[in-house]
C-alpha cells in the first residue's frame, strides 16, 4: 500500500475520531430526561381495591392532584440527575370528551391527559395503543432516556419494547395487591426495574364516598330484593320502553336474544336499580333474572 492511500486511510480515522469526540461531547452535556406514564384506569382500579375495597370508582374519591404529585416526587427521587418531561395520564372517555375531572387534571402543570374511549360497559379502549404510541415516539426522538410506566396490562409489553430498542429505560410501578398480582408477568419480565407502591403510599389519596354515585345520581342502596322483584322491574322497563321507543325500535332486539347490546343493558340495569333502590352490581344472578323479565315482556308484547 502506497504513502498515499496510508495517508488518505489516517486522514478518515482521524475525522471519525473527532465525530465520536463530538457526540460524547454531547451527550455529557444533555440533561437525562424522564417522563411518567400512568394508566388512569389501572390506578383507579388497583388503589381502589387496596384503600376502599373496591375498584368501582364511583365509590371513592381519587385525589388526583395528590397522587400525581406524589409520582412525580417519587420519580424525582428515583432520577436525582434527571429533569421531567411530563406525566401522561392516560384515562377513557365517552366519545373521549374530556369529564369535569379530567379537565381539572388537564390543566395541572407538567400533566398531559390523553383519551381512549370508555363503552357501554365502561371498559377503557385504545388506552395502551396511545401508552405505545407516545412511549415509543419520545425514545426514538431521544426526548427521554428514563419512563416510568405505572400500569399492568399485558398489552403494555409492546409499548416497553419498542421504547428498549431506542435505548430507552423503562421502570414499570404497580400497586400493592392484597392478593395475588395486578400486573401480568409478561410485563414483569420486560421491564429494567420495578417498583411496587403501597397502601401508607395510596392511603392519603383514596376517600371511600359515603353516597357512591352513578353520574350524577346516587347508587342506590336499599335491602337485596328478591328475584320476584327483579323479574317484574325487568318487566315494567320493558313496557316502559315499548311506550316510549315503540315498537319498531325494540324488535331490532329480539335477533340478538337472550344478549341485550351493552349501550341497552347498561341502561336496563340503570333504570331498575333506581326502581328497586339497590345496586345490582356484582349480583350477577339477579342481573340475569332482570333480564329474563324484560326479555319475556318484550317477547309477548311484539
Amino acid at each position: 500500500m502506497d504513502d498515499e492511500a496510508l495517508s488518505a486511510i489516517a486522514a478518515g480515522i482521524e475525522r471519525t475520531n473527532e465525530l465520536l469526540q463530538r457526540v460524547l461531547a454531547e451527550v455529557a452535556t444533555t440533561p437525562a430526561t424522564h417522563a411518567v406514564f400512568v394508566d388512569a384506569g389501572y390506578v383507579y382500579a388497583a388503589a381502589g381495591r387496596l384503600v376502599a375495597g373496591t375498584e368501582d370508582r364511583r365509590a371513592f374519591e381519587l385525589d388526583a392532584e395528590g397522587i400525581i404529585e406524589a409520582f412525580i416526587d417519587r420519580a424525582r427521587k428515583l432520577f436525582p440527575d434527571s429533569r421531567l418531561l411530563r406525566v401522561y395520564w392516560y384515562d377513557g372517555a365517552r366519545r373521549r370528551i374530556h369529564s369535569a375531572e379530567q379537565e381539572r387534571i388537564a390543566e395541572l402543570p407538567d400533566v398531559k391527559v390523553r383519551l381512549g374511549n370508555l363503552n357501554a360497559s365502561r371498559q377503557q379502549k385504545g388506552v395502551d395503543s396511545l401508552i405505545r404510541s407516545d412511549l415509543e415516539s419520545l425514545a426514538r426522538h431521544r426526548a427521554i432516556s428514563d419512563a416510568v410506566l405505572i400500569g399492568g396490562d399485558e398489552d403494555l409489553v409492546s409499548a416497553v419494547e419498542a421504547a428498549q430498542g431506542y435505548g430507552a429505560r423503562v421502570h414499570l410501578w404497580g400497586i400493592e395487591a392484597a392478593d395475588g398480582r395486578n400486573q401480568a408477568d409478561p410485563l414483569l419480565w420486560e421491564v429494567d426495574s420495578l417498583r411496587t407502591l403501597d397502601l401508607d403510599f395510596c392511603k392519603p389519596y383514596i376517600t371511600r364516598r359515603t353516597a357512591p354515585i352513578y353520574g350524577d345520581a346516587p347508587i342506590p342502596t336499599g335491602p337485596i330484593p328478591t328475584r320476584e322483584d327483579v323479574h317484574f322491574v325487568g318487566a315494567r322497563v320493558a313496557s316502559q320502553w315499548l311506550a316510549t321507543r315503540g315498537r319498531d325500535s325494540l324488535a331490532e332486539l329480539l335477533p340478538g336474544h337472550p344478549y341485550l347490546p351493552p349501550a341497552y343493558d347498561q341502561e336496563l340495569l340503570v333504570e331498575a336499580e333506581g326502581m328497586l333502590n339497590i345496586s345490582l352490581r356484582g349480583h350477577a344472578d339477579l342481573r340475569r333474572v332482570l333480564r329474563d323479565g324484560f326479555w319475556e315482556h318484550l317477547q309477548a308484547r311484539l
